[in-house]
């Protein structure tokens, strides 16, 4: 006997058009530059590196270098794309004494920036980016600083992540439950090879070095030091 046809596989037994997979969802990533000091052939290099970012974290002390006035306007040419942060040298503007490259509108945007900017990014959590420390612009925090002083900065911070710069050496570690990464300084850089230092964020942290051509700084000269030579030095002044 014939076995009867069943009806319920008639619906299985056609060709169904295979439903696309869904595409993977892109990472944002973000780069931090931090500490330029007005060195613009140094930016425009990490800017055409960076052009992979969707957004930009403007770390602090763009100012106090060789063209001041015109790193200001190139980075905010880039619009929404970058989120700024004030420094110790955006804040001294009005504390100190005032550099006749900038125009008052441009004083007065930089020195009203926040202190902090905060983002959460997917592979790394909850990220504070600030210009030396949580608390202040000024402390130093170096490769050569102990753990437990680090730690004693970082109490209390509930970010997952903590970038810095200000001391112009990159840096990345894990002290207790926060990872502290400094950026390191486009403009300035306190390290053994020459080129402008950054750093890439999400879904890891990549730590760049970009060369740049010195040559069109028109002869201005900014002080150098070996990452070594620069902790050290750091670390004699700091009182606590």
């Amino acid at each position: 006997m014939p076995k009867r046809f069943d009806r319920s596989f008639q619906t299985d037994a056609r060709a169904k058009p295979a439903r696309p997979e869904a595409a993977p969802q892109a990472v944002p990533r973000v780069a931090a530059l931090y500490d330029v000091h007005g060195n613009l052939p140094a930016l425009e290099a990490v800017l055409a590196e960076a052009a992979e970012a969707d957004l930009i974290v403007v770390g602090g002390d763009v100012v106090d270098g060789a063209f001041v006035a015109e790193v200001v306007e190139r980075l905010r040419a880039e619009g929404d794309r970058a989120r700024w942060l004030r420094g110790n040298a955006e804040r001294e503007l009005r504390e100190g004494e005032r550099d006749p490259a900038l125009t008052d509108e441009q004083v007065d945007f930089l020195y009203g920036l926040p202190e902090r900017v905060e983002l959460d990014l997917p592979g790394l959590g909850h990220v504070l980016f600030c210009h030396a420390t949580p608390q202040n612009d000024v402390d130093m925090v170096t490769p050569l600083t102990p753990d437990a002083r680090l730690r004693r900065i970082l109490e209390g911070v509930s970010a997952d992540v903590v970038v810095a710069g200000h001391t112009h050496v990159q840096e990345d570690r894990r002290v207790g439950g926060v990872r502290w990464v400094n950026a390191g300084s486009v403009g300035m850089a306190y390290e053994d090879a020459p080129g402008a230092y950054w750093a890439l964020l999400g879904p890891g942290v990549e730590l760049r070095r970009t060369e740049y051509d010195a040559t069109k700084l028109g002869g201005y000269e900014y002080p150098q030091a070996s990452r070594q030579e620069a902790a050290e030095y750091f670390e004699s002044v700091v009182r606590d």
